[in-house]
């Protein structure tokens, strides 16, 4: 399934050396210093072949034709932008593949200063940041959480279908040519379908097997390295961006700054995540979901079909892991071991806030969202995923049970 899987994605997913290119272009600016004027960028081919070197104009905008096909460096040279102007964290350094008669977005995030000026704004920035990144991983932990208290899987393999989201929203927007609202959708309907293939195909079987929850862990982890070398190969090792919603600048707020793909994605996330906590106490299937994940047998003994229910669960979970790998490739790019980097933070937030319940899945991914932003005032950006991992560790020293889980008895 897998490798069928992974050889219809090679077909859509860019190649390194298939696609032609015309043009990789961008804007500079920051919020306070406006559009930078002046500043060099080199274009350089995969194998480092110079292509061009340009600067920037009086609206920070610069273009580069392109000879061929294939994959392209672009960097910026930190040193020609002006005074107190800094290049973020995401480094100097772009590869974007660019398909046939394209004009590639190049985004490149730098700071002025504005947000550091005190400790209060900073920690303002790092807050709204914290929600947004929140929002994503409750986004994509709920399908985990629901998966866990149906079946009681712990899924590891979740991860590979929150990249699988990013990369098929990316080869249908940037080599269909698709527009990336649509290109989503295309993405969460492979998600949620992919999801109900690994149920129908892979657990379901095991369930009536009899197979055992340590048996069906060691299972999930090695699903998850299939799947996460099998996009590896098709789809490579480098960052790739959409071509929609890339050069945006910053809008100002007051206390904090924040690109309209940032807030949409917020606004996104939000409304998904009502959507489904309305489905699970209004409807019949997500009361039924409520009933399997309190007492499977009971459940089935009150006439709810309990294989059926499970596919659901399995199908909206792929979905919303799918969405939730569109909006993270929106901010950070497509990388194909981002939802495996993503895992561990899903894995602190179902835990944090109560194994199996959808509602802690979501209050526990927003303080791990929020936590993981605040400490880097203290830590370095590079090791932030850490302070998420140190929080799940006390708060189950304190609370074994998460925030909205309750107290089992054992033995």
């Amino acid at each position: 399934m897998l490798a069928a899987l992974a050889m219809a994605l090679a077909t859509l997913v860019p190649g390194v050396a298939q696609a032609a290119g015309e043009q990789v272009r961008g804007t500079l600016t920051t919020g306070a210093t406006g559009p930078i004027e002046g500043a060099t960028i080199t274009v350089e081919t995969a194998d480092g072949a110079e292509v061009d070197e340009v600067e920037t104009d009086e609206n920070g905008q610069f273009a580069v034709d392109l000879p061929g096909p294939g994959d392209y460096v672009v960097t910026l040279d930190a040193e020609s932008l002006p005074d107190g102007v800094e290049v973020g964290p995401a480094g100097d350094t772009r590869t974007v593949t660019v398909t046939t008669g394209r004009r590639a977005p190049v985004n490149f995030a730098l700071s002025d200063g504005e947000s550091g000026g005190t400790g209060r704004i900073l920690a303002v920035q790092l807050l709204v940041d914290g929600v947004r990144f929140g929002l994503l991983i409750a986004m994509c932990a709920v399908g985990l959480s629901l998966i866990f208290g149906t079946t009681g899987l712990t899924n590891f393999a979740h991860g590979e279908l929150v990249t699988l989201g990013a990369v098929v929203a990316l080869a249908v927007n940037v080599s269909g040519g698709v527009p990336l609202i649509l290109a989503g959708l295309v993405a969460v309907v492979a998600g949620a379908a992919v999801g109900a293939l690994n149920e129908l195909g892979l657990w379901r079987p095991l369930r009536r097997r009899g197979t055992g929850l340590v048996a069906a862990l060691v299972v999930s982890i090695g699903l998850s390295l299939a799947g996460r070398y099998l996009i590896q190969t098709f789809y490579g090792g480098r960052s790739r961006a959409y071509i929609d919603y890339q050069s945006q600048r910053a809008r100002d707020y007051g206390l904090f700054t924040l690109t309209d793909r940032d807030l949409y994605s917020i606004v996104i996330s939000i409304l998904v995540l009502v959507g489904v906590a309305v489905m699970l106490q209004r409807t019949r299937i997500g009361k039924a979901m409520r009933a399997v994940a309190d007492n499977r047998d009971l459940a089935a003994s009150s006439g709810i079909n309990v294989d059926r229910v499970i596919l659901v669960v399995w199908s909206m979970g792929g979905a919303l892991a799918a969405l939730g790998g569109v909006l993270l490739g929106l901010s950070d790019q497509v990388q194909w071991d981002m939802g495996f980097r993503l895992l561990l933070l899903m894995f602190a937030g179902v835990t944090l806030g109560g194994l199996g319940t959808a509602y802690g899945a979501l209050v526990g991914s927003l303080i791990v969202g929020v936590f993981v932003q605040l400490s880097t005032l203290v830590i370095p950006d590079d090791v932030k995923y850490v302070g998420g991992l140190l929080l799940l560790i006390v708060i189950l020293v304190i609370r074994p049970q998460g925030i909205l889980g309750s107290r089992a008895r054992i033995g």
